[in-house]
């Protein structure tokens, strides 16, 4: 999308091309910028994330300090309704209705409040912030940065077109009105696209603990949580089908890998995080082509997978090997293991203080019973699954293209509002 930075003489008579400090009060919640001290018992402490599109405010999120900091604020200025929040460093921009009268909390030093002034409608303030004529200009100030983050006084001097009072209530009027029925409608997609997911999920949770034969006679496996299998299938120890190895870098030149419950065995190079990289990565451990990688400290989320590369992982993984060649189908074999049961088996089973700490070790590993098709029957499984799943696919891209294109409509139903491009008259809003 091309944004356009227009100038007074573009927009339509009576309106103005003004600094945003001509018509609000824009609040540095925290000028010092030193940050408070965190209190598990205290109160909430604000950054956009925390504030929900509707502006409620979620504390569960937020981190907790101590009441001196609400305080401190409480004396500066006090949040009333209709005010704005407005992120001022890393996510520009993003502007919120603040509902939080009543709530005693601190605003992080990454916002801004803003006040509409009594020649500003505030739902129309909002509309505007949240513009492309607004990030135009935004983007011309951080262009170059390292870390994107805008001052109180470039704030204050951002300059946006604003029309007579009366005219600004007219298009937030209408804005609203168009805004919700938008975002309603991409709600609607949005949990459609959560109940394809359900069933692609439920798919493939089927196939691999029960085939896709529904006919096919079943058996007690024998196994409590693993339930009812075909009568052909076998039960094994995950020990008499796996070695566990422990090959080591001699170079630590080999391709950093990573395991996650989301995307399984993948190079660090596709991943856009920031983590933590090691000067040198000689003494890890290799991984081949299609050997399992168990994330021990994240198994309980099922964080594992099945290595479609060479390369390393963490000394702290763990690695195994089929004992026979063509045991499993790669694909098969992490599906079942990220299957609902056995991420279960693996909470069940792991040791640690706490949730957050446990840990899944090789024993444990195999020591679990797996039930299990022969190759051929798990390449027919994978063969229809991956019909069945690109269906499924298929329906999912097409409402999330449908979900873009509604808004690239919203936006430019605001840029246009927000700009005079369209003239916004009672019959629009009624």
């Amino acid at each position: 999308m091309q944004l356009t930075f227009s100038h007074a003489k573009d927009l339509p008579e009576g309106w103005k091309l003004a600094p945003v400090a001509a018509y609000c009060n824009v609040i540095d919640p925290q000028p010092d910028h030193r940050a408070p001290l965190i209190d598990p018992n205290g109160f909430p402490y604000i950054g956009i994330r925390d504030v929900n599109p509707d502006g409620t405010v979620n504390e569960m999120s937020a981190r907790m300090v101590s009441e001196k900091a609400v305080i401190k604020q409480e004396s500066a200025f006090s949040i009333e309704k209709g005010d704005i929040v407005f992120c001022k460093v890393g996510t520009l921009g993003e502007p919120r209705h603040l509902e939080a009268e009543g709530k005693r909390i601190a605003l992080s030093a990454t916002l801004v409040l803003i006040k509409a002034k009594i020649n500003c409608c505030s739902r129309y303030l909002k509309h505007v912030l949240d513009s492309d004529y607004m990030y135009a200009q935004i983007f011309r100030i951080i262009t170059g940065a390292t870390r994107p983050a805008l001052g109180i006084q470039q704030i204050r001097k951002l300059r946006l077109p604003f029309p007579q009072k009366d005219e600004q209530v007219l298009i937030a009027n209408f804005l609203d009105k168009k805004t919700v029925q938008i975002n309603e409608a991409i709600a609607i997609k949005e949990q459609q696209i959560n109940l394809l997911k359900e069933r692609k999920h439920i798919i493939i949770q089927k196939a691999v603990t029960q085939g896709i034969d529904p006919n096919v006679p079943l058996k007690d496996s024998r196994v409590d949580w693993i339930g009812k299998i075909p009568e052909h299938w076998e039960v094994k120890r995950a020990k008499y089908i796996f070695d566990e190895v422990d090959e080591r870098s001699e170079t630590g030149n080999e391709e950093l890998l990573s395991v996650s419950h989301m995307t399984g065995v993948t190079p660090r190079s596709e991943k856009n995080v920031s983590m933590f990289m090691a000067e040198d990565y000689t003494g890890s451990k290799l991984c081949r082509e299609n050997d399992l990688v168990i994330n021990i400290m994240w198994a309980w989320m099922g964080a594992l997978g099945v290595s479609n590369h060479v390369g390393i992982v963490s000394p702290s993984y763990g690695v195994f090997r089929q004992k026979i060649e063509n045991t499993f189908n790669s694909i098969y074999l992490e599906y079942l293991l990220k299957s609902v049961n056995y991420v279960e088996y693996y909470n069940k089973v792991s040791t640690g203080l706490h949730s957050s700490r446990l840990r899944f070790y090789g024993h444990m590993f195999f020591a679990m019973k797996m039930g299990y098709p022969c190759y051929a029957e798990q390449n027919e499984i994978i063969a229809y699954l991956s019909e069945q799943t690109k269906r499924i696919d298929v329906a999912v891209d097409s409402q999330l293209a449908q979900i873009e294109k509604l808004k690239e409509y919203k936006t430019t139903l605001i840029n246009s509002a927000v700009t005079g491009k369209i003239k916004i008259t009672l019959e629009m809003v009624e």
